[in-house]
């Protein structure tokens, strides 16, 4: 059975690792580049967990992290009312079993009920039909594409620009 929860302080050696697997196994979704995290101390991850302004929820079969997604607010005052989703990641042999779509709509909810926000924005691999298809199910639209977004050694990648709003 599939547990998933908001991550605290006590998940972050947890999350990290799931974090270093997801650079890896995805290098392409993510800006970060595992070189990077794996530089990073896990105190670091621990202080991301404890910001006030954005909520990490974990998916857990059996005790353990198999799939991560944040919600990300953002803290300008004329922007307060928007929030980003980044960092969606379900291991391999979570996928195929609905776990991120239980994520994001555990997410989607949190945004729902978080004071004065009205809309979550994403952006996502323009060649990640999977994660579009699941996006676009749960209410999001596209409102563009951020061509060259990321560049990696071998090649850029472009970015859909997806929006729900609340």
């Amino acid at each position: 059975m599939m547990n998933i929860r908001i991550l605290s302080i006590e998940d972050a050696q947890a999350y990290h690792a799931l974090r270093l697997e997801a650079l890896k196994n995805a290098p392409e979704a993510f800006a970060t580049r595992l070189e990077d995290a794996l530089e990073r101390p896990v105190e670091a991850t621990e202080k991301n967990l404890a910001l006030a302004s954005a909520v990490t929820f974990g998916a857990f079969v059996e005790g353990k992290l198999v799939g991560n997604a944040t919600i990300s607010r953002n803290t300008s005052a004329k922007m307060s009312h928007r929030a980003s989703a980044v960092a969606v990641y379900v291991t391999p042999e979570a996928r195929g079993q609905g776990t991120a779509r239980l994520l994001m709509k555990e997410l989607l909810r949190y945004a729902e009920n978080w004071n004065g926000l009205e809309r979550v924005d994403l952006a996502v691999a323009s060649r990640n039909e999977p994660a579009k298809r699941l996006y676009t199910s749960l209410g999001f639209e596209t409102y563009g594409v951020d061509r060259q977004a990321m560049k990696t050694p071998e090649n850029y990648i472009d970015e859909d620009l997806m929006v729900k709003f609340l």
